[in-house]
């Protein structure tokens, strides 16, 4: 998955190429490499004998209410399958290689529960995810935006001088957190930290855009 990811240039993706700042908080590829690696969409898991429903709205006393927006998640979620697997093709094309044998999605029908009586449950566990939260721990004041990303330049802040981010999220392309991507990021914030510590002018764009990022390391 890594390799058509890399080759296909889906990890090279830049920040500007999202069509808004929240996407940056787009779910990742479902997958798990447990028995030699297979997928773990929500159709395998309907497969397996889990019950899916929409988002959750809230409870009251024991009942627990849900989105009737299952099968609009599905189709969310089919759409950026179709979308990788038409990078894919194309470089498949481009290559000459063999064209990989990955069906199509089944068609997906489901009437889930807007509404569930959890007497009888022994625990109900949430799992909701996570958000940036630098503000909390790194006071530098206007230096995020308002879903909590740094505001920045190439990794620098555009905010503050000396404050630097890297290891993080769509800090300038899909791969800024990973292993494979982090070091392209590191190499651009240190030559422009040894500038500055030189006594070089430190390239300082204009505040204002998007350029915000995930969670992930800040060095000060």
């Amino acid at each position: 998955m890594f390799w058509w990811a890399l080759e296909t240039g889906f990890f090279d993706a830049p920040l500007s190429s999202l069509p808004d700042p929240a996407a940056r908080l787009a779910a990742n590829i479902l997958a798990t490499g447990q028995g030699g690696g297979h997928d773990l969409h929500l159709r395998t898991l309907r497969a397996l004998g889990v019950t899916l429903l929409g988002h959750f709205l809230g409870a009251e006393g024991r009942r627990a209410r849900f989105a009737p927006d299952l099968a609009a998640s599905v189709a969310w979620g089919d759409e950026r399958n179709a979308q990788l697997m038409g990078q894919i093709r194309k470089l498949v094309d481009e290559r000459g290689l063999p064209q990989p044998q990955v069906p199509e999605p089944e068609p997906f029908t489901d009437e889930p529960l807007e509404r569930l009586d959890l007497t009888g449950f022994g625990a109900v566990v949430f799992a909701g995810g996570f958000r940036p939260d630098y503000e909390s721990w790194v006071h530098c004041p206007g230096a995020f935006d308002e879903l909590g990303f740094p505001v920045h330049e190439e990794g620098a802040s555009t905010m503050h001088d000396g404050l630097y981010f890297v290891g993080v999220h769509f800090l300038r392309k899909r791969k800024s957190s990973l292993l494979v991507g982090v070091g392209e990021d590191a190499a651009i914030v240190a030559r422009a930290i040894a500038a500055t510590a030189a006594g070089g002018p430190e390239p300082r764009p204009p505040a204002g855009s998007w350029g915000g990022s995930a969670s992930g390391s800040a060095a000060a």
